[in-house]
């Protein structure tokens, strides 16, 4: 389900070619790149879900060449840019955009087997039964052994932590009472039920956290 919000400082920027460039995806690439470097295995295919303008999947895909990289997203327009990311970057390593909304449940991506998925600043723009949709299409495409890396902003033990944070989620719900902040404790748990343990939970800058998801052997 692909839904109009209207968010803070995500306004993206036209570059000319096609490509759009969402400053808050600048803020926070170098800080993901930081967790990547520590998790993502020697080789194998790599998901994510909801690329978004495409920019950290071009990034990312340029800083670990070993690793095929596959972009993914339900929004059309978002796609566009994807695109033009992709073929901006010139790189073998990272494949065409595919249209997938990864809030129904059942998706699949591909043939799976996904050595690494991973999920930025999702989960809080879509309503508990998408995330946990999610969720379960994360361990269904991982392979065995697989990591799945989900970043955002998240309530802590049920708690919204900062002001910045209580009005946003505020503003979320607002748009839509659905949505909002998903409790961290929500996210450990319904990945126990599929088989992911929690290998890392990762203080984030701007009070976002990272979770590190390991699937089991198989």
């Amino acid at each position: 389900m692909v839904r109009k919000l209207s968010l803070p400082d995500s306004a993206a920027i036209a570059t000319g070619d096609g490509r759009r460039l969402a400053p808050s995806a600048e803020r926070n690439a170098e800080a993901i790149l930081a967790v990547l470097r520590r998790i993502v295995p020697p080789s194998g295919r790599v998901l994510e879900i909801a690329s978004g303008t495409g920019q950290h999947i071009a990034r990312f895909a340029a800083a670990f060449p070993a690793l095929d990289w596959q972009p993914s997203d339900a929004n059309p327009e978002a796609l566009v840019s994807i695109r033009a990311w992709v073929a901006a970057a010139g790189l073998a390593n990272l494949r065409p955009p595919l249209m997938l909304d990864a809030g129904a449940p059942g998706w699949t991506a591909g043939p799976g087997g996904y050595a690494l998925v991973q999920v930025v600043n999702l989960l809080h723009l879509i309503s508990a039964a998408e995330a946990a949709a999610v969720l379960s299409g994360i361990a269904g495409a991982l392979a065995p052994d697989g990591t799945a890396l989900i970043y955002g902003p998240f309530r802590r033990d049920g708690l919204l932590t900062s002001e910045g944070d209580a009005r946003f989620d505020a503003s979320l719900r607002a748009q839509d009472a659905a949505i909002g902040y998903k409790d961290d404790g929500w996210v450990v748990t319904q990945a126990a039920a599929l088989g992911l343990v929690l290998a890392e939970r990762i203080e984030m800058p701007a009070n976002n956290l990272a979770f590190v998801l390991r699937a089991g052997a198989g």
